[in-house]
């Protein structure tokens, strides 16, 4: 199996492109748990809900893992928490970052924040993301997960990321 995490900044085209990607390969799906959650928490969230979140998804992605899928594609995972807690909070839970550490895929696409912000009630930022993006950069060399930069319009990202996808998987 291989799993592709799509990640980076708010409102960067991560969910437009998982979904494209998934239906292009016929691949298993994993939506973001942060955006069920937040949306049905019916409060504003809070440090300790990032935990929550955590363990949503590790379940969902081992949820997907266990149909044995040939491609597996996470709408973000837990370097994004981990990234957003530190960012918010200035730290991070030790079971986001140990389940970071355990649950790595094989490939990262980063996506750049060169599309125009997208209002929505779950977004926060929409003036940090270069500097948030660099932090991503940062995390993901830290990982030692290949990753590979995602950047233009909707289109050119899809083609881009299927391209390395092929790339990194001769056989899908």
């Amino acid at each position: 199996m291989l799993k592709i995490v799509i990640t980076g900044p708010e409102s960067t085209g991560k969910s437009t492109l998982a979904k494209q990607l998934a239906a292009h390969f016929n691949a298993q799906l994993v939506d973001e748990f942060a955006r069920t959650y937040l949306t049905n928490l019916g409060r504003a969230y809070t440090q300790s809900d990032l935990l929550i979140i955590a363990k949503g998804q590790i379940k969902a992605e081992y949820k997907a893992i266990a149909d044995n899928p040939t491609l597996l594609i996470c709408d973000t995972s837990l370097e994004v928490i981990k990234i957003w807690s530190e960012f918010k909070y200035g730290s991070c839970d030790p079971f986001i970052t140990n389940g970071l550490s355990n649950n790595l895929p094989d490939l990262y696409l980063l996506m750049t924040p060169d599309l125009p912000w997208q209002p929505d009630p779950l977004r926060e930022n929409p003036d940090d993301r270069d500097q948030i993006f660099e932090l991503y950069k940062k995390e993901l060399k830290i990982s030692g997960v290949p990753f590979y930069k995602i950047w233009g319009n909707e289109k050119e990202r899809f083609k881009m990321a299927k391209e390395v996808i092929e790339k990194n998987s001769p056989e899908i």
